[in-house]
């Protein structure tokens, strides 16, 4: 589950509106629908330390290393990479969940995604050499 559907399961476990709990942690009611729809994350920390504090979790169960995947993607390469992004999050982490793969196929699995990694690094700082 990503930040925004854990943001809304919070939100709603507390019988919160939108417009509440936006009051509460000092950002806009169409801010809080971005976050909770997944269409942006919190840019400070400070707000993400907010929310863990008003629903009692750590700022870690919130954002996940998917969730900071997802947001540097789409710092990074704007609404197109976070959708590239959540994308292959969702895809990947139903491979890994689905239970259909066995542990060593689920090994070759993150290992060959591991090494497409590692070529395009090492090919992107060639091209930014040149």
């Amino acid at each position: 589950m990503l930040f925004g559907e854990k943001l809304k399961e919070l939100r709603k476990r507390e019988g919160l509106t939108q417009e509440a709990l936006a009051s509460e942690i000092d950002v806009t009611k169409r801010t809080l629908i971005n976050y909770e729809s997944g269409r942006c994350y919190p840019k400070q920390t400070e707000i993400i330390m907010r929310l863990a504090k008003r629903f009692s979790v750590s700022a870690d169960y919130l954002m996940s290393e998917a969730d900071e995947f997802v947001a540097q993607a789409h710092a990074r390469g704007g609404a197109r990479g976070m959708a590239q992004a959540k994308e292959l999050v969702a895809e990947v982490s139903g491979l890994f969940a689905g239970g259909e793969l066995e542990e060593s196929d689920k090994d070759a699995v993150l290992r060959a995604i591991m090494d497409a990694y590692w070529d395009a690094k090492s090919d992107n700082k060639k091209y930014a050499k040149v």
